[in-house]
Parts: C-alpha cells; sequence; structure tokens
C-alpha cells in the first residue's frame, strides 16, 4: 500500500477481483458484495487492504474462503 495510506493501483485491482469473487461466491452482485465488505466491519478496507501484501500471493479459492471466513467472524455473514 502506498505510503500515504491511499488505495494504489495494484490494491484498488485486488479489491476489485475480491469484491466479485465474493459476488460469484455468493450468488449476488458486485455492488450487494460491495455493500456486504464496507458495511459493518469494513472488511475490504480493514482486512483486504490492509492485508494485501500476504492475501494477493494466494490463490483465488484460498483468498475467497478466507475473505468469507472474516465476513463470518464479522457477523456479516451467518
Amino acid at each position: 500500500m502506498e505510503k500515504s495510506g491511499e488505495m494504489g493501483k495494484k490494491e484498488l485491482g485486488f479489491a476489485v477481483f475480491c469484491v466479485e469473487n465474493i459476488a460469484e461466491y455468493l450468488g449476488i452482485s458486485g455492488a450487494d458484495a460491495y455493500v456486504l465488505l464496507t458495511d459493518g466491519g469494513n472488511i475490504l478496507d480493514n482486512y483486504i487492504i490492509q492485508y494485501y501484501d500476504t492475501l494477493h500471493t494466494q490463490g483465488r479459492e484460498y483468498i475467497t474462503n478466507d475473505i468469507i471466513e472474516c465476513m463470518k467472524k464479522e457477523g456479516v455473514l451467518s
């Protein structure tokens, strides 16, 4: 992530990748997935972007499952 705390192009692309994969996994629109990831515990910023350096090195299935587990822990999904 950039030192200024702003999301760079790589992080933005990864965030979109995650939102779209969560949407596909849950069978919902990208917009609805975005809302789920930004409401409540703000998983998008506080997990996906914060841990970009580690997460982006993993495979698609691992990333999706990891985010789903995070969503469950945060009470976003049951």
